[in-house]
């Protein structure tokens, strides 16, 4: 089987040509962040997931964890890997400097992270977690929160993860259970948590809960919520060790993901589970949030890396495999896989969609970046405004590919890939829990258009829109005629997008569950409009870079953007239709 290596070019293009890691690092004045310092970093990430975690994938999916008296046993080969991952340092990349982080941009976070998932999804969902509960507790936990866990979050001695499913509710926070009781001056947490991810495991020495829950005085509905911070262990007044009533009730069995415990967790059933609170009382849904958005973005980062790591399992196989003759060479002899025509369609609507997808990460977290750093607050505003409309798009559009890629990745295989032998079948039931991750795809589609497309009274799409409008027509002015058919794709796509965006403005005021029900479609159509401007962008870019189109990696962008647009924006256009129409025919499903 085929090792994995990080597509390292194609990162470095997107953190220098899509995003500026450089500018980046002169406005922010984080001078220890520019191009060579990334370059090297992104390296020895590549390194490190290669000898440490993609080794180890297959393992942890064959053997998968044990509950063994209520605690989640970990294959050794994690743990042991989890120790490499702590003296390397590598949890330390996020997280302000003064409690022992790094302070990476987000921009470069991402390619980090991809890398982790790429390489092992089970094992890196853990650091992915733990990164929002840092940033989460250096927004709203007090002083003594921020000094007592953020130094053992950061070092990776403490992992991080986020309670908010209950049996009955599902995504329905409204409906919480679970409670928060004052005594002798203790928050004192009981209720039933669900599908909680490396809720428990052996790697870390402690695991740092965040858990929402109702006290007894809280209104109902979303405004009575507030946020906990309830650790595995905590010290006592007298500094002794404490194990908190948490118990691991069963451990889910699952499609894919075997290595990632998912746990039913039950906090306070026997005896006191003492928790801190995190902000204000009822005000917990907006801390929480900080940890959501985080993991949505990066959710879709896990959606880029399984593709990733599926389409580098699939063109390594179809390099190797022999089957069938050329139409061009007659049957003279047998041929690579790869020589078919079908094969490198195959390949290439991989290859294309994961570049598409990695850019549009990468540039969403830049505006993250700018949001956090820049000292103008109106610009630091639209900054977070555009990462707002950007994230929930970033988060399903490129989760719901993932599964597509993934499953294209075992197309590629033929019966080869139906079997577990190859791997290629892994990469494909790993990647289905992600359209469902951190509100399924399908909220991510009524919040863009409730909440995302109206920010900013509209001006954020509009500037965007914009944006998107230039790059077209810069194409269209270009010399080569493949960007000048790039070009003329995405001005179409995008008066449809227009068009589109302005129907639903208009039915949600007369019409909401109308304007529901093309929701998704124009969640899809906005993914691929984005895409196709990202792969105009880079087309653009490499012209200025090279003309001649003299070396391989330019050639291949140009070739690889050709063919997103010219497959992916017709059907981003396409589905205007569905997205006006699809309302008339919903009444026939009850």
């Amino acid at each position: 089987m085929s090792a994995y290596n990080a597509p390292l070019d194609d990162m470095f293009f997107a953190l220098t040509k899509i995003a500026n890691i450089d500018k980046l690092s002169k406005v922010t004045g984080n001078t220890d962040i520019n191009s060579e310092s990334v370059k090297l970093l992104i390296e020895e990430a590549s390194k490190f997931a290669k000898e440490k975690l993609d080794n180890i994938n297959i393992e942890g999916d064959s053997k998968g964890i044990k509950l063994e008296n209520g605690l989640v046993r970990m294959p050794e080969s994690f743990i042991s890997s989890y120790k490499s991952f702590v003296e390397s340092g590598w949890f330390t990349v996020a997280g302000q400097k003064q409690f022992g982080g790094q302070d990476f941009p987000w921009s470069v976070l991402v390619c980090i992270n991809e890398i982790w998932e790429s390489a092992n999804m089970s094992f890196a969902v853990n650091n992915m977690l733990t990164q929002g509960a840092i940033e989460l507790i250096q927004e709203h936990g007090d002083k003594t929160q921020k000094n007592l866990y953020l130094p053992n979050l950061i070092s990776g001695k403490y992992s991080g993860t986020m309670n908010l499913t209950e049996p009955h509710a599902g995504s329905d926070l409204s409906d919480l259970k679970t409670k928060a009781e004052i005594k002798n001056g203790k928050y004192l947490i009981k209720g039933t948590k669900i599908y909680i991810t490396h809720g428990d495991q052996d790697m870390s020495e402690n695991i740092i809960h965040m858990v929402l829950a109702k006290l007894p005085d809280a209104p109902e509905g979303n405004r009575g919520i507030s946020l906990f911070l309830v650790p595995k262990y905590y010290n006592d007044e007298e500094g002794n060790k404490i194990k908190n009533d948490i118990k691991v009730i069963s451990v889910e069995h699952k499609l894919g993901h075997n290595a990632s415990p998912t746990c039913v967790l039950s906090f306070g059933e026997n005896n006191e589970c003492v928790g801190e609170i995190i902000g204000q009382p009822h005000d917990g849904l907006k801390a929480m949030f900080t940890m959501m958005n985080n993991a949505r973005l990066n959710v879709g980062i896990q959606g880029v890396a399984i593709a990733e790591r599926s389409y580098q399992r699939a063109l390594s196989f179809a390099r190797e495999r022999k089957q069938g003759f050329s139409f061009n060479k007659g049957k003279k002899e047998r041929v690579n896989i790869i020589e078919h025509p079908d094969v490198k369609r195959m390949l290439l609507e991989m290859k294309s969609q994961i570049e598409a997808m990695r850019g549009l990460a990468i540039f969403t977290a830049e505006a993250i970046d700018y949001s956090n750093k820049l000292s103008n607050l109106d610009e630091r505003k639209e900054y977070l405004n555009l990462s707002s409309l950007l994230t929930p798009i970033v988060k399903a559009w490129c989760t719901d590919q993932s599964v597509i890629i993934t499953s294209l990745g075992i197309q590629v295989h033929g019966g080869m890939g139906f079997i577990e032998d190859t791997g290629a079948a892994q990469y494909f039931r790993d990647s289905r829990i992600l359209p469902i991750y951190e509100g399924t795809n399908g909220i991510q589609a009524l919040d863009l258009l409730r909440r995302k497309l109206p920010l900013d009274g509209g001006k954020t799409f509009e500037k965007l829109l914009e944006k998107i409008k230039k790059t077209a027509l810069d194409c269209k002015k270009s010399d080569l005629k493949e960007i000048i058919t790039m070009g003329n794709l995405l001005d179409e796509a995008t008066t449809s997008l227009e068009n589109s965006a302005a129907w639903l403005k208009e039915e949600l005021n007369k019409n909401p569950d109308n304007a529901a029900a093309g929701a998704t479609p124009f969640l899809n159509m906005f993914g691929w409009i984005l895409g196709g401007w990202i792969m105009c962008n880079s087309s653009l870019k490499i012209i200025n870079k090279n003309s001649e189109l003299a070396d391989k990696f330019s050639n291949e962008k140009i070739n690889t953007s050709l063919f997103f647009c010219t497959t992916y924006l017709p059907t981003a256009s396409s589905l205007m239709s569905t997205i006006i129409y699809s309302h008339k025919s919903l009444s026939a499903i009850n």
